[in-house]
């Protein structure tokens, strides 16, 4: 049995909810994928934040609640999808890389390419599988049953930290959250 992940779970810190949303279900319309990767950005002292450059972030932070969908596009090319988090810390966590389970072709299609392992290991990939853009920005993840992150009651997943990638100010933090011996992640993780 699954249970929506409610906006209390995003009450917390982001590197608590990071680490415990690998092996949720992230559910997008018609199609899914269990949160494989994952990172975990501070509003505060970050300097890899948005919240650390852009007053636009931390306008987004105030007015939102925790659990919120925030979208942007990276480098011209790609959207982003993050988690607003609103605890005893506030911050972000980027959705880096799914393991497609529902949806497979339609997923196929959007990316124009066959290989499973490929739909959705990245955080541009996954938004392009999953048909995210801008009209996502804002939107409340923990309450539409057709745009939520589902937990399973069943299992524990075992999580390896590593350093954020991608990235080139705050790159040495331990803040990429994997499930253990996943394929589909973006990239291998570093032990």
């Amino acid at each position: 049995m699954s249970k929506i992940v409610r906006a209390s779970f995003f009450k917390r810190d982001p590197l608590t909810c990071s680490r415990e949303l690998i092996g949720t279900e992230l559910i997008w319309g018609d199609c899914s994928g269990i949160v494989v990767e994952v990172e975990a950005y501070a509003a505060i002292n970050d300097e890899a934040a948005h919240t650390f450059t852009r007053p636009s972030a931390r306008s987004f932070i105030e007015r939102n609640n925790s659990g919120a969908a925030y979208v942007y596009f990276n480098y011209g090319m790609h959207w982003m999808l993050n988690v607003l988090v609103k605890g005893a810390e506030n911050g972000f966590v980027l959705i880096r890389a799914l393991e497609p389970k529902r949806g497979i072709e339609e997923m196929k299609k959007r990316r124009g390419l066959d290989d499973v392992k490929r739909l959705c290991s990245g955080p541009g990939k996954l938004t392009q599988a999953l048909a995210i853009t801008k009209r996502h920005h804002e939107m409340d993840l923990c309450s539409d049953p057709f745009h939520c992150f589902v937990r399973n009651t069943k299992g524990f997943a075992h999580v390896v930290a590593d350093n954020r990638i991608g990235i080139t100010r705050s790159a040495h933090y331990p803040w990429r959250f994997t499930l253990k011996g996943s394929e589909f992640l973006s990239r291998a993780v570093k032990l």
